[in-house]
């Protein structure tokens, strides 16, 4: 459970958030950011105890995600970032580190390359930086593959926002919208990743929906990057593997 949960005004939306942890240890916050279609329990219940261990967590919910309402501005990479930004601001919170996932992790991304001042690391998991840096059959699903979400896990999904989500019929419409943001082009280039600052720890499946070819890529362009593929895990499994994660996140983020 948070410590609190609150809703701040950024840019047009009420963004629900939550606080983990303790705020007086002297370290950076923790910002966690989840995966698109997710709340902040589905993308991080395993692993956020033992990160809120000895510093402040803070963990929102995007635009029309969970308990945060939608509104009629497009969803995409850039808004999401730009929200986040915004929630730091309100927040008091010069720099950060950060863990994005999925979803959370191109919002991540953006941070990192337009605004670096605000990033302490980065955690990318399950995140690319071009859309052919998906696997083609999760860029253009029969719904077959093992990399996709299975029927249980879409009812998760669908379950998780109908109990908090201000109007829990629109789930469906949230899911295109969603899938819209996701699937559109990627501004990045291979310079603006040479160009991060942050130190970076890059996490993928090897049954994600991202290449392990691209994610290597990835290292290779991002300075002082480090890359974890974590064997016999899907997309969906990728944030729940404990045993793996909490090692290589608490070594990495100190």
């Amino acid at each position: 459970m948070p410590n609190s949960s609150a809703y701040a005004k950024v840019n047009g939306l009420e963004m629900y958030y939550e606080t983990h942890g303790i705020d007086d240890t002297g370290q950076r916050p923790l910002v966690l950011l989840h995966g698109g279609a997710h709340t902040v329990g589905l993308s991080f219940a395993a692993v956020l105890p033992t990160l809120a261990e000895g510093r402040r967590v803070v963990a929102p919910e995007l635009q029309g995600h969970g308990h945060t309402a939608d509104t009629e501005r497009e969803m995409s990479v850039a808004a999401f970032a730009s929200d986040i930004v915004a929630l730091l601001d309100e927040l008091g919170i010069q720099q950060a580190d950060f863990v994005g996932f999925s979803l959370g992790g191109l919002t991540a991304l953006e941070i990192a390359v337009r605004h670096p001042e605000r990033v302490g690391r980065l955690v990318l998991a399950a995140t690319h930086y071009r859309q052919d840096g998906y696997h083609d059959e999760v860029r253009t699903p029969d719904y077959s593959s093992a990399r996709l979400p299975s029927e249980a896990d879409f009812q998760e999904m669908a379950d998780a926002y109908a109990a908090v989500a201000p109007h829990p019929e629109h789930f469906q419409d949230f899911l295109g919208k969603v899938s819209g943001a996701a699937h559109a082009p990627l501004a990045w280039t291979a310079d603006d990743l040479r160009g991060l600052t942050a130190p970076t720890l890059l996490i993928v499946g090897d049954t994600d929906f991202v290449r392990v070819e691209h994610a290597a890529q990835m290292q290779e362009l991002i300075p002082d990057a480090r890359l974890a593929v974590v064997p016999a895990t899907t997309h969906v499994a990728l944030m729940r593997r404990t045993s793996v994660l909490l090692p290589l996140l608490t070594e990495f983020l100190g």
